[in-house]
């Protein structure tokens, strides 16, 4: 068999090609997606009312979003007009290293974001003090620099993989799980290693993302004046869709049972975590937070 110096590329079969409507499709969801998060990306540096640690958040999730589609989509795009979609060998691992990079970092700038809503809302005279601009840009680093680390271990643990004859993988980009699925090696280690990353880069900074929440609801639900809990509930609500949306679909993708989807569920999980969601994002924070539609507003 071959081993992983002789390889050269894999065949990406996670949809067919060669269908000019699955490339106008991918283009659109593309183009809304670098529209929707570059639009908040240029009101949270243009409009001086959204120059706080919330927004500043906002921002490095926009630029994740971005990156998270512009590691996955254009390749997608250049394989759907084509007979056959491929991709080469150190391409596979360079996607796959920045699309693992900018989960990691999603994952833990979600619960920084959560904690960032909890200084806020339930210990506001501290709130000041305690997201600081100088906290802030070292949590907006440490969540990249947690996303790369992570990533660089498992893309150290899939070079050493050996892949036996052509290399078929059911999908539509390079990711962990088709990865191992299609080597002919010992995977033990990467399973481990991929294990070890839900529970640490994945349920960790959703549990506490949770128990910020939890502290948040109590806080809320002890305000006497109405009108200050509906306030506090719309600077949450927008956020909670958002954390919903991305771990529900990170879990099915990446916490697969072990039968594994069929191909056709397989790409449309694969769809809703990497191309779907960054897409939605910027709509959701757009549509339900006053101060974004203000500066909107403003700047049209």
């Amino acid at each position: 068999g071959e081993n992983q110096t002789q390889m050269t590329e894999f065949m990406l079969l996670g949809f067919p090609h060669g269908q000019p409507f699955l490339f106008v499709l991918f283009l659109a969801i593309y183009l809304a997606t670098l529209l929707g998060n570059s639009t908040i990306l240029t009101l949270v540096s243009l409009d001086p009312h959204l120059h706080s640690p919330m927004y500043f958040f906002l921002s490095h999730l926009s630029c994740l979003d971005i990156c998270y589609s512009s590691v996955t989509v254009p390749k997608i795009l250049a394989n759907a007009l084509r007979p056959q979609a491929t991709i080469s060998y150190h391409g596979c691992l360079a996607q796959m290293f920045f699309l693992m990079g900018c989960a990691g970092a999603e994952c833990a700038l979600l619960a920084v974001m959560a904690y960032d809503r909890y200084a806020a809302i339930c210990q506001p005279l501290h709130y000041t003090h305690a997201m600081s601009r100088g906290v802030c840009v070292v949590a907006a680093v440490s969540c990249w620099l947690w996303g790369m680390l992570d990533s660089a271990v498992h893309t150290l643990l899939a070079s050493r993989l050996s892949f036996c004859g052509a290399v078929r993988l059911q999908h539509i980009f390079c990711d962990v799980p088709p990865l191992l699925s299609a080597a002919c090696s010992n995977t033990h280690p990467n399973k481990v290693a991929l294990h070890a990353a839900s529970v640490f880069v994945g349920l960790s900074p959703f549990l506490l993302l949770v128990i910020s929440y939890l502290h948040i609801l109590a806080t809320i639900l002890r305000m006497p004046v109405a009108t200050g809990r509906r306030k506090a509930f719309s600077t949450c609500s927008a956020h909670l869709l958002v954390v919903t949306l991305y771990f529900v679909t990170a879990n099915l993708n990446y916490n697969r049972p072990s039968s594994g989807y069929s191909p056709a569920a397989d790409t449309l999980v694969s769809a809703l975590y990497c191309i779907i969601t960054p897409m939605l994002n910027p709509l959701i924070y757009s549509l339900r937070n006053q101060e974004v539609l203000r500066a909107l507003r403003k700047a049209v």
